[in-house]
């Protein structure tokens, strides 16, 4: 109502203003001639609804009075009759300032009630943002012709076993065995991703992201095209809510990895299931700020189903990852900083364990205790064991022996993250950054206790053992831009990198540096432009062979279109 009232006091003064001169009255605070009390009311209103300043109305009273004692000497007093209104005169001033303040109450009012622009869209769309990338790479992969020819595929061993182990007349083919050997040139490939983040307000937020993928494998969203022009798998890649109240945030649900780590530990592919805590830019001087990470992340969770033919089922065995990291960022100035990070995994019973004595042989549809240790999803290089502890048939000369697959080391993980970046040759960006990862929790001794002697890979060609707990890498990057968001911005880079067996779980890591998993080293090497802000064109190659045992050398040739939205 208020608003309302100042609007038509705005009105009548305008209008007043717009009639032409009239007799002037005295200021707001003065006395004022009996015949124009009704211009020293209108003035006195204007104040108190505090349309004008008191200041503002002794300057418009005096003025008007001196002009209307110019305009009096000019012409004569107009006569005046029964009926006629005085309206008081108004200065050029005045009436510039009441204009101005009418235009922009108006237009406030315009834009809370929406009126002013009646095409704009619902107010949900400003707190929703639409983000997604696109990338189309042809790839070639090239296999060395001494390597091995017969490596065991351990994660189709699992999904399609149990398989028979026994090697006499039982065993009718060789489990499933990875391609070593032949060369597969120009795959073209698509990843594709789509997302939508909101605000919800109250520093809540929620998004969700689809991605393409050959499979629910974690490491991944990149599908190779053909089949067929079938169509291809769209997956719930990511879906969390999360609060981010100053410099703390919480997140749960399935999100991006939220530790600072190298593709050696954790793809850039991979989303992690489960809850995380954190802050970051905690100031502790001038040019020093801490971040920290805590998170747990389940793995995997008994299933209510297993066994499937036993009304028997299996205890509770879920396999979890919890994580925590603390570290620095040091900004020297606005080009060089320096990232410090000092991380700890602890991966809980995801090691397999040796079943107890398990005799198959009495229902063709048992199972064995501890079948449920065999991992989720694995790559390669880890060692691995057979599970099952199969007692031989006392009635027959040969007995089934099918077997599962499962991790031999436990997994307790140190990890230490370094990157610098400064300005070299102008304005020349580089970038240093160095991996190691140490795993506290291996141990051979234990390794073969743990698995009672069957430990079925890793060996050299003399029949020795070979394994190991370190993994490492350095990364160096140099261009006009890190980033690449501009027109004509380029980079390079090259880096090393060495993971023994044993060192992290195979799963988790680069599906691409020797077609995923450990047991490897070598180097990589590669060249980025951007076409425009938004469009890269980038080339990469990657030579790797094995750390220990039979030979397993690959090339790999990625060059790749990426869209960002």
């Amino acid at each position: 109502m208020n608003m309302k009232r100042n609007q038509w006091l705005l009105m009548l003064a305008v209008a007043a203003t717009l009639s032409g001169p009239a007799v002037a009255q005295a200021p707001a605070e003065s006395t004022a001639p009996e015949g124009n009390s009704t211009t020293v009311h209108l003035i006195r209103l204007l104040v108190e609804q505090g349309v004008i300043t008191d200041a503002q109305a002794n300057a418009l009273l005096q003025q008007a009075q001196q002009e209307a004692q110019t305009a009096s000497q000019r012409r004569p007093e107009p006569e005046v009759r029964e009926g006629d209104v005085r309206v008081p005169y108004i200065p050029e001033v005045v009436r510039d300032e009441i204009r101005e303040e009418v235009k922009q109450e108006v237009m406030a009012q315009a834009k809370a009630e929406n009126w002013a622009a009646p095409n704009t869209f619902p107010d949900w769309v400003s707190r929703v943002k639409l983000f997604g990338d696109v990338r189309v790479r042809n790839e070639s992969r090239f296999f060395s012709g001494d390597n091995i020819d017969q490596l065991v595929d351990g994660q189709k061993y699992n999904e399609d076993g149990p398989f028979e182990t026994n090697l006499g007349p039982i065993a009718s083919d060789f489990p499933p065995l990875m391609n070593t050997r032949e060369d597969r040139t120009n795959l073209l490939r698509l990843r594709a991703r789509f997302g939508l983040e909101a605000d919800l307000g109250g520093n809540w937020s929620t998004g969700v992201r689809l991605a393409t993928g050959s499979s629910n494998g974690p490491v991944s969203t990149t599908q190779t095209l053909g089949g067929g022009l079938s169509k291809k798998d769209i997956w719930l890649d990511q879906g969390w809510v999360k609060w981010a109240p100053g410099i703390w945030r919480f997140t749960a649900g399935r999100a991006e990895n939220p530790f600072v780590s190298t593709d050696i530990l954790f793809s850039g592919d991979l989303s992690f299931d489960g809850v995380s805590a954190g802050f970051k830019d905690l100031r502790v001087g001038d040019r020093v700020a801490m971040f920290g990470t805590i998170g747990a992340f389940p793995l995997e969770y008994s299933s209510d189903s297993w066994p499937s033919s036993s009304p028997d089922k299996s205890d509770s065995e879920d396999k979890w990852l919890f994580g925590a990291q603390v570290g620095a960022n040091w900004v020297f100035n606005q080009e060089e900083r320096l990232t410090a990070a000092i991380g700890y995994y602890h991966f809980d019973n995801i090691q397999g364990q040796r079943s107890s004595e398990c005799e198959l042989y009495s229902d063709p549809y048992q199972f064995c205790d501890t079948d449920w240790s065999r991992p989720t999803f694995m790559q390669k290089g880890n060692t691995l064991f057979w599970l099952r502890d199969i007692q031989p048939n006392p009635d027959a000369d040969v007995t089934s022996m099918p077997q599962y697959l499962g991790l031999a080391s436990e997994f307790q993980l140190f990890d230490l993250n370094l990157i610098w970046d400064t300005r070299v040759f102008s304005d020349y960006k580089l970038r240093l950054a160095g991996n190691i990862i140490y795993n506290d929790a291996y141990s051979e001794q234990a390794m073969w206790r743990n698995a009672a002697g069957m430990i079925v890979n890793n060996f050299d060609e003399d029949g020795e053992f070979e394994s190991g707990r370190t993994a490492w890498m350095v990364h160096a990057a140099f261009g006009s831009s890190l980033k690449l968001d501009r027109r004509g911005d380029w980079l390079t880079f090259l880096g090393y990198k060495h993971i023994e067996p044993d060192a992290l779980p195979d799963a988790y890591n680069d599906s691409s540096f020797h077609l995923g998993g450990t047991n490897a080293k070598g180097y990589y090497l590669g060249a980025a432009y951007a076409l425009n802000e938004r469009l890269y064109f980038q080339g990469r190659w990657m030579s790797s062979e094995e750390v220990y045992g039979p030979p397993l050398s690959i090339d790999i040739l990625q060059l790749e279109l990426n869209a960002r939205f």
